[in-house]
């Protein structure tokens, strides 16, 4: 049996121009509901995330990176368009859209952030902790 530390989990984009391997575990999922992910994903954005050092992209054909604030630039297919990574400039961590897993992920939500952005069409209505902002390393695998 396999060490949840050796573990290899794959994902990518919607047309396969991006794909991407993460060894070892990931962060739940965050579920921001930023401004920035509001209208990158139509609602709020739904993220993983990993140790840089796991994290090994295997197909690179359409991958693009666009710098989308001071903090981070943002991982996508410039062939389809599809949202892959969130990568702060200041950690060691990066996040992953979780949609673009491969499913079975395994993976569970475990907190909201920026919910003081979120859009005024919805309510969050389940028990995960809730942050205004960020969640500054509180949830586990916060890489700060």
């Amino acid at each position: 049996m396999m060490d949840k530390e050796e573990e290899i989990s794959t994902g990518g984009c919607f047309c396969g121009a991006v794909r991407y391997e993460v060894k070892g575990l990931l962060r739940g999922v965050v579920n921001c509901h930023c401004s920035q992910c509001r209208r990158l994903n139509g609602n709020f954005g739904s993220h993983s995330k990993a140790p840089n050092a796991n994290i090994t992209i295997t197909k690179d054909v359409g991958l693009s990176w666009y710098k989308i604030s001071e903090i981070a630039r943002r991982g996508f297919c410039r062939e389809c368009g599809s949202s892959l990574f969130w990568e702060p400039y200041h950690q060691d961590g990066t996040g992953i859209i979780a949609g673009s897993l491969d499913t079975p992920s395994g993976l569970q939500t475990i907190g909201h952030i920026f919910v003081s952005e979120k859009s005024d069409f919805y309510e969050i209505t389940d028990d995960i902790p809730q942050f205004q902002e960020s969640s500054s390393g509180k949830l586990s695998g916060d890489y700060i």
